[in-house]
């Protein structure tokens, strides 16, 4: 009777934050099990994990701890789609407009001096006359209203002779780059029969007009507080790329993978923490424990990364230098919650059971290792709890930095293949 009382009120719980974010599902409930590719629902657009739904079916067997850690998770969603929810312009429906390629990709700080070899590295089928079966689509889905409301997407593809649903995986670049910049990612993905995506993050490729337009973007929003154009904002889109990515008639939607480079790793993790529906997960050189950083004094790096932001608030905040009070207050600004309740060690292992695989060097001064040990160790846990501890892999390349190898962007390309290929 007792149990029976709790999961009345769990799923009392559930419904009102399913209410909350204005989110239906017409699927039915699905018992969870650990296979190769934990899939959730067709049809289904919720933002909740997949398993909640199906906790009347499995409640006799549930612990009051995972019960708690379950309500907890919608929770944790729910707060964060709010928070998401507060910076924003009206909402728009969601429209598809026409793009051309875009021939002179713009590169904010120091440009590129030449192709990254570590994608090139990817493994690439040989295909006759690959160049002539390759689709490329250009289009902006729009978002919501106002500048950056116009999300800039390309898509390569093969031609197919067969009509079939195929995986898709979306490439997030990283800081100062933009959506050409992962070609070579996207066209040896589409050669081994992937949906192959990637976007322009927001301020970034053509959604920027200089070569400090997001650096630019990063201080106004220190001193006005009305966009999150560090990492949250292009959550948002990933939400509504997903949106997009799921009515597709050419693509499974049970098997979207998601991945990124630094700045492209966080928008992975935060974007697969949030939507579900991104069903396989490989940040890269992304993860890291930001409240950890502060506590330790181990955010110079990752400041630097981005330093116009924190030298404004330096000064507005009267300090001769830029101290843990200095970065604290500016990720509470620009990233509410980002050092605190969205940090690493809470939102990551809510990425289980999905596949996760983290990769970072051993010596990334912005990712330190260090930072991530409360991190893998929830996370783990939450897998082991579910049974599917092969599901989660942590890779750190021994004697390297903040760089993506070769080496990794392999062991992505592997991780993608064995849980997302039939």
């Amino acid at each position: 009777m007792n149990n029976y009382l709790v999961l009345l009120f769990l799923l009392s719980i559930i419904m009102l934050h399913i209410h909350f974010l204005h989110v239906q599902s017409t699927s039915p409930p699905t018992t969870i099990t650990c296979r190769k590719l934990l899939r959730p629902p067709s049809n289904s657009s919720t933002l909740l994990h997949y398993k909640y739904r199906s906790l009347h079916l499995n409640s006799s067997s549930l612990s009051r701890r995972k019960i708690d850690h379950e309500m907890d998770a919608v929770e944790l969603r729910s707060q964060f789609f709010q928070v998401l929810s507060t910076r924003r312009s009206a909402e728009v429906p969601l429209e598809v407009k026409p793009a051309k390629p875009v021939k002179e990709p713009l590169y904010q700080g120091t440009p590129p001096t030449g192709p990254s070899e570590a994608m090139e590295s990817c493994p690439k089928a040989v295909i006759p006359n690959f160049e002539q079966r390759l689709i490329e689509e250009n289009f902006y889905l729009t978002t919501e209203k106002g500048e950056q409301g116009d999300l800039p997407v390309l898509i390569l593809s093969m031609k197919e002779s067969r009509n079939s649903k195929r995986p898709a995986i979306v490439f997030l670049h990283s800081t100062n780059k933009c959506k050409e910049w992962v070609r070579p990612l996207l066209e040896a993905y589409a050669s081994r029969g992937y949906i192959a995506v990637a976007i322009d993050s927001r301020y970034h490729g053509e959604r920027a007009k200089t070569t400090t337009t997001y650096q630019d973007a990063l201080v106004s929003s220190w001193k006005r507080g009305d966009t999150m154009p560090f990492i949250f904002d292009t959550v948002w889109d990933l939400v509504k790329l997903a949106d997009y990515l799921s009515a597709r008639d050419d693509i499974d939607h049970s098997r979207i993978g998601i991945t990124g480079e630094s700045l492209g790793g966080m928008h992975a993790w935060f974007a697969a923490f949030l939507d579900t529906r991104y069903s396989v997960v490989a940040p890269i050189i992304g993860i890291q424990g930001f409240r950890w950083a502060i506590d330790n004094d181990q955010w110079q790096a990752r400041v630097d990364s981005i330093r116009p932001v924190f030298e404004e608030a330096r000064a507005d905040l009267g300090k001769v230098v830029i101290d843990k009070e200095v970065v604290e207050e500016v990720w509470d600004r620009i990233a509410p919650g980002l050092a605190g309740e969205f940090d690493s060690d809470y939102t990551v292992p809510l990425i289980a059971p999905r596949p996760l695989i983290i990769l970072n060097g051993a010596k990334d001064p912005r990712c330190p290792m260090a930072g991530l040990v409360t991190t893998i160790s929830k996370t783990r846990g939450a897998y082991e709890e579910a049974n599917c501890s092969d599901n989660f892999k942590v890779i750190a390349e021994a004697g390297i930095g903040h760089e993506m190898t070769s080496s990794m962007v392999r062991e992505a390309s592997n991780w993608f293949d064995n849980y997302l290929k039939p």
